[in-house]
């Protein structure tokens, strides 16, 4: 059986308390399909709608990419989107900026409405507010680095002096301003990523939506190029949304995280969420393998202490992982107290960790 998140744990629809940020999201799609196929749009909204991906294919030829999904994302946060091919992770990714034109449904992007955009004002959105980064990440081959990085605020007709001074400031920013002068293919892969990364910061946008950026990459680079967008995310506190079918990704990014399945979320919250309390059967299969103590934090497993445990014992922060708070708990003959904001919220023992690891929840 799943374990059960205690009652304080955050909503898996609220925004992550770490972005520290309130107000309005800077996406909000609301009911958005995509139905691949004629007289799609006749499709929704009558029972034909309801019938499973393969079911809608034999009866009408149409396939539901997207199926009715609603999110929200919020200032600062990682917002991961994963699922196995043909989930339907890219084709949403790609219709919040209408790459992919959406069948029905709204969709906002920080405060414009996207849905109803005209092409000019799409434009303007691609070029100032939303930069995607692809798994291919097309380098002008025939330019230098420099210029590679400049060339969004080029199209949208930046000064060469400013544009270049931008495309300098980027460069260092993700570590390759001594390379400027290069031209790409003297460039490893992962510097080739990262340049297309820079070309994708340098325009300044609001959101930046990358679709399996580093999925072609060797596991080393790959890890290297996950730290650097945790590192700019911190540096530069972006939105990002970030595509994935990799779950030791998508753990090791998101603050939330979203699992679709044909067309579906399945289920949506963050990775302790995911992990400690998977919402089916599928979600269960993804997470099996998960080592529960590098997710879980003593906010999952907490009890409400006994008398006299509030007030003795060490001290971790309630976001402290099982497995960061076993040395701590193996050193000492009293509960741990997990603590927020210098109050005490629950105290862990050794045998709320030895469940947690064992996988019988909290």
């Amino acid at each position: 059986m799943s374990s059960q998140p205690p009652t304080d744990t955050v909503a898996a629809s609220a925004p992550p308390a770490s972005n520290g940020t309130g107000g309005e999201p800077v996406i909000r799609a609301e009911n958005v399909w995509k139905i691949f196929g004629a007289k799609a749009d006749s499709i929704i909204g009558t029972p034909d709608a309801e019938l499973s991906r393969s079911e809608l294919r034999a009866k009408t030829g149409c396939v539901a990419a997207v199926h009715d999904v609603s999110l929200e994302v919020w200032p600062g946060e990682v917002f991961v989107v994963m699922g196995l091919s043909g989930s339907g992770k890219s084709t949403l990714v790609r219709t919040l900026i209408r790459l992919i034109e959406p069948t029905a449904g709204s969709i906002e992007i920080a405060g414009r409405n996207v849905t109803k955009a005209s092409a000019s004002e799409l434009r303007a959105l691609r070029r100032t507010s939303v930069s995607m980064i692809f798994q291919h990440f097309g380098l002008l081959a025939h330019r230098r680095v420099i210029d590679n990085v400049a060339f969004g605020l080029e199209i949208r007709g930046v000064g060469k002096a400013e544009r270049l001074a931008r495309a300098e400031e980027v460069l260092k920013l993700v570590g390759l301003d001594e390379v400027g002068n290069s031209f790409p293919d003297q460039l490893s892969g992962g510097m080739q990523q990262r340049v297309g990364v820079a070309r994708a910061f340098a325009a300044d946008p609001s959101v930046m939506l990358y679709d399996e950026p580093f999925s072609a990459l060797d596991p080393l680079i790959r890890r290297d190029m996950q730290d650097e967008v945790m590192r700019l995310q911190q540096d530069t506190g972006k939105t990002m949304v970030f595509i994935t079918h990799d779950l030791p990704e998508a753990l090791r990014l998101g603050d939330r995280i979203a699992i679709m399945r044909d067309g579906k979320i399945v289920q949506l919250g963050t990775g302790e969420e995911l992990v400690g309390s998977p919402a089916d059967e599928y979600v269960e299969n993804f997470v099996r393998d998960v080592p529960r103590s590098h997710v879980l934090t003593l906010r999952w497993i907490m009890r409400t202490p006994e008398p006299g445990e509030e007030s003795d014992g060490p001290e971790l922060d309630v976001t402290t992982t099982v497995r960061d708070a076993v040395p701590v708990l193996a050193a000492s003959e009293k509960p741990v107290r997990a603590i927020e904001d210098g109050r005490v919220l629950g105290v862990v023992d050794r045998v709320a960790v030895l469940k947690a690891i064992a996988g019988e929840g909290g």
